[in-house]
């Protein structure tokens, strides 16, 4: 093993991540940043966000052609995200972060099934579970450890028993994303950084490739669901507290937490927009409870659900009874 070429990912990932955040930091504090201001947030005193722009050029070189590609294509479009910020498109229920990563994810999509077949529409969905989980310090890179390492284990094991026999190239890709994170790691873990859309967009594809070059497509939906449900293991408190207040659901099944973890956010409302409406289907069988239809079809632009509901449709729903 040329140990030399994964370090040489490690020691840049980690004095760059610094590097930057002290950057980020200084410029942030004195309101230096001017149109990148939003690179720069108020919360924990002050953190420098889109860190993850480390990661996604260290991957972008490292990665193989081909494999690269993905991942620079949809940071390229996470990165105008968190430049952006938060702003909603005139005249529509849309952010631009989330036609951004609409428009990265089919861009991924078409690039890559030349080479991914099928497993490259579930190595861009993957963009959703691993967005969610970025909602706390260290969540993301907990994940994309774990996940790596798993990636490795099959690998290794086939081997072992002398059934595998392009083993060098499989291992490569999973210890580049592992190695890349593991240095840019330690800053997140202590709450000092953000990764922003960047870095949970570039790390997912790359987890993704991870899956693939593991087993083809069979194994990348397979870790695609064991990513999915670690992350719902990991939020579970957060999730139970949020079904609670929000959701109105008080007694969440397994597949609650699994399906917000896959379909949650922004992105997933405004399906659920397009597909029903104003309208909420009411889920009552015990075995759709068990397996999660409750949060998979709970729409927050229902009637019934009146804080989502703006102060003038409710003041036309009043006019109404009266």
């Amino acid at each position: 093993m040329n140990y030399e070429i994964y370090l040489t990912a490690f020691i840049p990932s980690l004095v760059l991540t610094g590097l930057l955040s002290m950057l980020l930091r200084h410029l942030g504090k004195r309101n230096y940043l001017g149109i990148f201001s939003n690179l720069y947030q108020s919360v924990r005193g002050g953190t420098p966000r889109a860190l993850g722009v480390v990661p996604y050029l260290l991957l972008g070189i490292f990665l193989p052609p081909g494999f690269n590609d993905l991942v620079l294509i949809i940071g390229f479009f996470a990165l105008i995200d968190d430049v952006i910020g938060r702003r909603k498109i005139s005249n529509f229920q849309m952010e631009w972060g989330q036609l951004l990563r609409g428009i990265g994810m089919i861009a991924v999509m078409i690039i890559g099934f030349p080479l991914f077949g099928y497993a490259s529409i579930l190595i861009a969905l993957l963009i959703q579970p691993i967005n969610i989980s970025d909602m706390q310090p260290g969540t993301t890179c907990s994940v994309v450890i774990i996940m790596s390492i798993l990636s490795i284990l099959p690998v290794l094991l086939m081997s072992i028993v002398g059934m595998n026999f392009t083993i060098e190239f499989q291992y490569y890709i999973p210890l580049i994303v592992l190695v890349v994170c593991l240095g840019y790691a330690p800053l997140d873990y202590a709450g000092k950084i953000m990764m922003g859309e960047v870095g949970n967009h570039s790390f997912a594809i790359a987890l993704g490739l991870c899956f693939y070059v593991t087993g083809g497509f069979w194994w990348t939906l397979f870790l695609f669901i064991v990513t999915t449900s670690l992350i719902a293991f990991i939020r579970k408190n957060n999730l139970k507290e949020f079904f609670a207040n929000n959701l109105k659901i008080s007694n969440p099944a397994p597949g609650d937490y699994f399906m917000d973890v896959l379909t949650g956010g922004g992105l997933g409302d405004g399906l659920r927009k397009i597909f029903l409406g104003k309208r909420q289907i009411s889920v009552k069988r015990p075995l759709l409870k068990f397996l999660g239809f409750r949060r998979l079809l709970f729409n927050p632009f229902a009637l019934e659900h009146k804080k989502y509901i703006s102060k003038k449709l409710k003041s036309n729903i009043l006019t109404k009874k009266q």
